[in-house]
């Protein structure tokens, strides 16, 4: 399925690119060893990765974007709220406000927590959460593949 996405991706862009004939079929894409989906596109000025900030907003309902991607991240790595928001020096406030936010948002939780104790409370993610961070990564990715010709121009176009 993410085979036949970037195809769509890379297709429709060839097809609106402004130096496409009608009756031409689009080059099909190159990569090079350092595109490799595992691995962030490397610049040559600074050899620093390329990074690409994706942010999603279903109307007013929620906004998806690289810090909740994070902080779901956190939260499966850590076992707790709390230490993934440390992690991203966020109060613990802010990262519940969060949970809280992307949970109402979805049909079903994204995170499970459970209080403190003598047990110790904890937080995970559901599998509708691991769903959502899925298809969140894979679309960054596609978008950062399908966007690197327009990439490598900007950079071409950045000074010395």
């Amino acid at each position: 399925m993410r085979a036949a996405m970037m195809a769509l991706v890379q297709d429709d862009a060839a097809r609106h690119s402004p130096f496409m004939q009608d009756n031409q079929t689009p080059p099909a894409p190159e990569m090079s060893p350092a595109m490799s989906p595992d691995k962030p596109e490397k610049s040559p000025r600074s050899a620093a990765p390329i990074r690409l900030r994706l942010r999603l907003h279903f109307g007013d309902l929620l906004m998806l974007g690289p810090g909740k991607a994070d902080l779901l991240e956190g939260i499966r790595d850590t076992g707790s709220i709390a230490a993934a928001g440390r992690g991203m020096s966020m109060s613990y406030k802010r990262a519940w406000s969060l949970v809280e936010e992307m949970n109402a948002a979805f049909r079903a939780p994204l995170v499970h927590s459970s209080r403190g104790g003598a047990h110790g409370g904890g937080a995970s993610l559901t599998e509708m959460g691991e769903l959502v961070l899925t298809h969140y990564r894979q679309l960054e990715e596609i978008t950062l593949q399908a966007g690197q010709d327009e990439i490598a121009a900007l950079e071409a176009l950045l000074a010395p």
